[in-house]
C-alpha cells in the first residue's frame, strides 16, 4: 500500500492523503487571508470525504474535471456544498482566485454518492465503510481495504466524548494501518461540565456589569452546541451568521444529532439575526453568537468593529485558532486585522476548551485499541509538528511498531 501525504501533515488544514495513487482521503484547504491547498500531482479515481469542515472538504470541487467517484455522508454533502458556495462568495469579495467555480460545485453534487455510517460499499475494487467519528454531525472515520487485502483506518477529525450536539465515536474496525489526527496530542481536555460551568460564570461576570459577550463560533457544530448550552441555562442570546443555516440543515437530518428537539428548542429561544436587522442588535448586556469562529470574515467582524474599544465587553473564543488567523492574533497580541486596519482590542479575551477533537488521553486510547487488535503501522497527522512527532514517538516506544509523522509531499510504502 502506497501512501502519499499531500496536505495536513505537520499542520492543521488542507488534509489530503492519497492511497495507491487511486483513492483520496479528504481534500481540504488551510484557512487564512490567502487559503492554501494540497500539493499538486494527484489523479484519484475515488474521493472519500470524512466530514464537512473546509480543511477536509473545501477543495474537492477542484477535482471534478477528473470525474472521480465521490462518497460522503448526507450531512457532509450538504455542509460541503454550503461551505463551497460561501468560499466562492468570500473569495470574490476579497478578489482572491479560487480553483473551482459554481459549475464545479454543481458537478460535485451530481457525482457525490451518499453513504450512511455502517454501510459497506465498493469503489474501484476497494472495500469501504464509514464509522461515526463524533466531532460534528455527519463526521466519519474511513475504513479502506485495497484489492490485495491490506487495510487502513483514517480517523479524520475524531472525538470520543459526548457533547450536547453529538455522541462521541464508540466503534472502530481492525486495520493494518492507522492514520490518526494529532491536533490536541499535547493537551488533555477538562471535563465538559467543568468547561460549561466556567463559561457560564464568565458570561454572567460580564453581563452583570452591563457588558456584551461576543462568542465567535464555528458555523458547524460549535454554534449549535453553544446555543443549546445557553438555552439550558435560560440565557437569551442573539445568533447570527452561517450557523443559522447549518442548524436548519441539521434538522433536515435529525439522525445526525443527539436530540433534534433540544436543538430546535435552543434556536426557538434565541433572537435570530439577519443582515438587514443586524443594526438592531443591542450592544449592552447582550450575548451574541456568530461566525466566523477564527475571526476571519463573517458577521463577527461587524460586531468587533462596534465593540473593539469597549473595555466592558468580552470576546470568548470556543475553538482552535489556526496560526495566521485573526483568532490566533487576538489571543497572542490582543488585536485583529480588518479591511487593512489594525484593531487593538480593549474587551477581555478568553478561550474555553469546547474542543470537538480527542485530547492526548483519548488519542492514546484509540491507538492502544488498534494496536491490541493487530495494527502494524501508525501515521500521525493533522497537528503541528511538535504534536505529530511527539505522538509518533510515543506510539513507537509504547507499542514497538513503526510510527511516522510524515511531512507534506512524503510517500510511504506499507508492505
Amino acid at each position: 500500500m502506497q501512501l502519499d501525504f499531500k496536505g495536513g501533515s505537520g499542520e492543521v488544514g488542507r488534509s489530503a492523503v492519497l492511497v495507491n495513487e487511486e483513492v483520496l482521503l479528504d481534500y481540504g484547504i488551510k484557512p487564512g487571508d490567502y487559503p492554501e491547498y494540497p500539493l499538486d500531482g494527484i489523479f484519484p479515481k475515488t474521493v472519500l470525504v470524512s466530514h464537512g469542515h473546509l480543511d477536509h472538504c473545501g477543495a474537492v470541487a477542484n477535482l471534478m474535471d477528473l470525474a472521480p467517484e465521490v462518497y460522503m455522508s448526507p450531512m457532509t454533502s450538504r455542509f460541503t456544498q454550503i461551505l463551497g458556495k460561501d468560499t466562492l462568495k468570500i473569495s470574490e469579495d476579497r478578489g482572491i482566485p479560487t480553483p473551482y467555480d459554481e459549475r464545479d460545485l454543481q458537478v460535485l453534487a451530481q457525482r457525490t454518492r451518499l453513504k450512511e455510517v455502517g454501510e459497506n460499499f465498493k469503489s474501484q475494487g476497494y472495500s469501504v465503510q464509514f464509522y461515526d467519528a463524533g466531532h460534528i454531525p455527519g463526521a466519519c472515520g474511513i475504513y479502506l481495504e485495497d484489492p490485495t487485502g491490506k487495510s487502513l483506518f483514517y480517523t479524520g477529525d475524531i472525538s470520543t466524548t459526548d457533547t450536547r450536539l453529538v455522541s462521541g465515536a464508540k466503534e472502530f474496525p481492525e486495520a493494518d494501518v492507522l492514520i490518526i489526527e494529532s491536533t490536541y496530542y499535547s493537551v488533555d481536555h477538562p471535563p465538559r461540565k467543568e468547561t460549561e460551568r466556567k463559561f457560564i460564570e464568565s458570561l454572567y461576570e460580564t453581563l452583570d456589569i452591563g457588558g456584551t459577550v461576543l462568542i465567535p463560533a464555528f458555523a458547524i457544530g460549535r454554534t449549535q452546541e453553544i446555543m443549546m448550552l445557553l438555552q439550558s441555562e435560560g440565557i437569551p442570546a442573539y445568533v447570527d451568521g452561517m450557523g443559522l443555516r447549518m442548524f436548519k440543515e441539521m434538522l433536515e437530518h435529525p439522525d445526525s444529532v443527539r436530540s433534534p428537539k433540544e436543538l430546535s428548542r435552543a434556536f426557538e429561544a434565541a433572537t435570530l439575526v439577519r443582515g438587514a436587522n443586524r443594526k438592531q442588535v443591542e450592544l449592552e448586556s447582550s450575548v451574541i453568537v456568530t461566525t466566523a469562529g477564527m475571526l476571519n470574515g463573517g458577521p463577527v467582524l461587524y460586531y468587533l468593529e462596534k465593540l473593539y474599544n469597549d473595555p466592558k465587553a468580552k470576546i470568548i473564543l470556543t475553538g482552535y485558532q489556526v496560526e495566521g488567523t485573526n483568532g490566533r492574533l487576538a489571543l497572542e497580541r490582543g488585536m485583529i486585522e480588518n479591511n487593512d486596519r489594525i484593531l487593538h482590542l480593549k474587551p477581555k479575551i478568553e478561550q474555553y476548551d469546547f474542543s470537538a477533537h480527542c485530547g492526548e488521553k483519548e488519542l492514546k486510547e484509540i491507538v492502544n485499541h488498534f494496536c491490541r487488535n493487530g495494527t502494524e503501522v501508525v501515521f500521525t497527522m493533522h497537528g503541528d509538528g511538535h504534536n505529530t512527532k511527539g505522538f509518533a514517538k510515543w506510539v513507537s516506544e509504547t507499542h514497538d511498531i513503526p510510527a511516522y509523522a510524515p511531512e507534506n509531499g512524503e510517500t510511504y510504502i506499507v508492505d
